[in-house]
């Protein structure tokens, strides 16, 4: 995501000249070509006017202090009014009321039946219990497909068959999951192609008769401006307390999460990428705009990867490593844990200087497959002592997994290199891991 906006905004500082202090002759061309990149991402031109005006006022006279260039304190300058502009700090949930009442809202197709079984895994996650109701009463299969989620994930759904009154569903389901003693209680309704007065009036009812803690208005984020407009009309009848981002993950130009905030001066609570069901991300300003600006978010990829990683598991590996008898069956199941943490591509992205390399890289998790299969090929043997696996057992490894001999070498080349860099940093002296051992991003 953001791909061709940190592009261009990389070029605009690139571009910026002068010593000493940042000018307004210097710094001109820059926020010009800045204004231009916010405005190709979709974000409205009087966002994008306020936003690099708000830059220039601070950059200003600035000095530049030593080993710091004047586009370097310029990416400062920016990253900060960008997270001032989406909403400075993370907005969290609302969680009172016995159970809490969360409202889904939003067009169809904007992705709010697959959220709802994301917010249900992530507070499930968090020690919630949770209740789904199934509210929406037009779409075709919307019920049956609540459904389908809310097994995948162990959470009962709620619904009345045949019923086509969303406020009475609503209501009972919330009775039920009282009388279950259930925690959250997540209400999915229907949405429309665009948006029209029944739907409004019905929205209006259910959130007027539930009385909901958490109104969320759930928008495909690669739409736009016009997530924008659309998030602006939904504020003005139910006055909703947050807003989710959908399908980040894909071709989108970044202009709904820079400008939305200032719009409906509502905060954008969640993220959502992909399908599957744990691709939900709480929205912090500060790490967007690094993104944004190509700057990576280090502290997100921490927490997926102590989500991800089995800390038992990575004392033992740290163990390995240091006695340098790390081998095939490890470095299998540390291709798994990476695997948990999603999408790869997404985690690259996350590391600061990766995103722009592997932007036009055709990467994702199926990329691990011919390696896993080139480890399964081999014997316990061969996964316990790699340094005996010689010109014959290579071959049967490649035709075993069906790769070549060059790619079965390459395999075996790369991962010596690895050990031999642990073995390197071994001897440089304790400490050099990590606290946290194999598990480079422990923070244990």
């Amino acid at each position: 995501m953001f791909d061709n906006l940190s592009e261009r905004l990389e070029g605009a500082f690139k571009n910026l000249k002068g010593q000493g202090r940042i000018s307004d002759i210097n710094v001109a061309q820059t926020l010009k070509e800045v204004r231009r990149a916010l405005v190709d991402a979709d974000v409205h031109y009087n966002i994008a006017k306020e936003v690099t005006d708000k830059i220039k006022n601070e950059a200003i006279g600035q000095k530049v202090i030593n080993a710091v260039s004047p586009g370097q304190l310029l990416v400062k300058i920016t990253s900060d009014e960008l997270t001032s502009l989406m909403g400075g700090s993370e907005a969290a949930l609302n969680l009172t009321g016995d159970p809490t009442v969360i409202l889904l809202s939003g067009l169809q197709g904007s992705g709010k039946t697959t959220f709802a079984g994301k917010l249900a895994k992530y507070l499930k996650s968090k020690g919630k219990s949770v209740l789904l109701v199934a509210g929406d009463v037009y779409r075709p299969a919307a019920i049956d497909q609540l459904k389908v989620v809310g097994e995948s994930i162990d959470v009962e759904v709620f619904s009345i068959e045949g019923s086509k009154d969303p406020v009475s569903i609503a209501n009972e389901g919330i009775a039920q999951a009282k009388r279950d003693k259930k925690k959250v209680v997540i209400v999915d309704t229907a949405g429309r192609l665009a948006v029209d007065e029944e739907m409004m009036k019905e929205i209006e009812a259910v959130k007027s008769s539930i009385k909901p803690q958490e109104t969320l208005f759930v928008v495909d984020s690669m739409t736009g401006q016009d997530a924008v407009n659309t998030a602006k009309s939904f504020n003005d009848r139910i006055d909703f307390d947050g807003v989710v981002l959908t399908k980040l993950d894909g071709d989108t130009r970044g202009g709904a999460a820079i400008s939305i905030r200032s719009v409906v001066n509502k905060p954008i609570k969640f993220i959502g990428t992909g399908e599957k069901l744990d691709g939900i991300d709480v929205f912090h300003p500060d790490r967007m705009a690094q993104r944004i600006l190509g700057m990576g978010d280090v502290i997100s990829l921490v927490e997926k990867a102590q989500q991800a990683f089995d800390e038992d598991q990575a004392k033992k590996l740290n163990k390995k490593f240091r006695q340098n008898t790390f081998d095939f069956n490890d470095f299998r199941s540390q291709i798994n844990q990476v695997k948990k943490m999603g999408n790869i591509k997404d985690l690259m992205g996350m590391i600061p200087g990766m995103g722009k390399m592997v932007k036009d890289v055709d990467l994702d998790n199926e990329s691990f497959v011919p390696i896993i299969a080139m480890i399964d090929s081999m014997t316990p043997y061969e996964r316990e002592k790699p340094d005996m696996i010689d010109g014959s057992r290579r071959k049967r490894i490649a035709a075993g997994s069906g790769n070549s001999i060059q790619e079965v070498n390459k395999l075996i080349k790369q991962f010596s290199q690895m050990r031999s860099m642990m073995k390197k940093i071994n001897k440089q002296g304790p400490g050099k891991l990590g606290r946290g051992g194999a598990n480079p991003f422990s923070m244990n």
